[in-house]
């Protein structure tokens, strides 16, 4: 007699936006490489015409992972550095090492979990310890034909027992590197095309954008555009980690150029909405609808 078949929620969500689907939620990510700290993402994300702006695992960077939540470094008294990024850890003095120190985001259950939106609990491990809870809420609006947003919020608690504080190779060291929280990997393009255009309202262009606070800022491809504003007051503080040469990607930086403290107990909230948009925006536009996606 055959055993019964234990049923399972699909592992991904699909997002869809008047009926189209716009975006695949992989809760429950399945294995990955060594390199990548397990986390849920977003992959693929397209704007209503299809066209995908989004990259999962590419041979630049293993541990980039489409649309999620990552931190490179959360460290506490007696805690080392625990990373929920992935890859190597900045160490100060010494540079990029392959540390064994990945943490793990473990999906622990919805409390919603709709076609257009979902609201999930997770929590932050290392080796079985909980550092954080997080609930998480994604949804999914329609803001005209060509253009739909994704709206992002991550609120974190502190439930390690003690202080803890957060960190990024830049609070280690390494100038310009304040990466960690909200960061979203764009796809690189043909080699024949340019690196996609990265402005804000008063300035264009990496090395002018990157590190700067601005009420939105826009990654423009050949097909597509993608414009990133923070929905509350403590994300509009956080400066922007930008890349557009190297590879295209875009953060919300939570320890730019000092290490965030969050004590035992205690919460934070970061909201992005990012607008996804068919085709190349100019600054009023994508002005406009930056605006249309926080308000709406």
């Amino acid at each position: 007699m055959s055993e019964p078949q234990v049923s399972r929620a699909p592992a991904v969500t699909m997002l869809r936006c008047d009926a189209r689907p716009v975006a695949g939620y992989h809760h429950r990510p399945p294995r990955l490489p060594s390199t990548a700290a397990p986390r849920p993402y977003l992959h693929p994300v397209r704007t209503l015409g299809g066209v995908t702006v989004t990259e999962l695992r590419p041979a630049d960077h293993a541990h980039h992972l489409g649309v999620s939540m990552a931190v490179p470094d959360v460290s506490g008294t007696g805690l080392p550095a625990v990373n929920f990024w992935g890859g190597r850890t900045y160490v100060r003095d010494q540079g990029p090492v392959a540390l064994d120190n990945h943490g793990a985001q473990e999906h622990t259950g919805w409390l919603l979990r709709d076609p257009d939106g979902c609201v999930q609990e997770l929590s932050w491990t290392r080796e079985g310890r909980e550092l954080l809870k997080e609930r998480r809420t994604i949804s999914v609006l329609a803001l005209s034909a060509d253009a739909w947003a994704l709206d992002f919020t991550s609120a974190l608690t502190n439930v390690s027992g003690g202080d803890l504080s957060f960190g990024s190779p830049a609070t280690n060291g390494r100038p310009g590197a304040g990466y960690g929280g909200f960061f979203w990997r764009a796809p690189k393009e043909d080699a024949a095309d340019p690196a996609p255009d990265v402005f804000t309202g008063t300035a264009s262009g990496e090395d002018a954008v990157h590190g700067t606070t601005a009420e939105w800022l826009a990654l423009a491809g050949r097909e597509w555009t993608l414009v990133f504003a923070g929905a509350n007051e403590e994300t509009r503080q956080d400066p922007w980690f930008v890349r557009t040469g190297q590879y295209p990607g875009v953060g919300s930086a939570l320890a730019w150029g000092r290490r965030l403290p969050l004590a035992a107990g205690g919460s934070l909230s970061r909201r992005i909405v990012t607008v996804v948009a068919d085709g190349r925006l100019d600054r009023p536009a994508a002005s406009a609808l930056a605006r249309k996606a926080v308000t709406a």
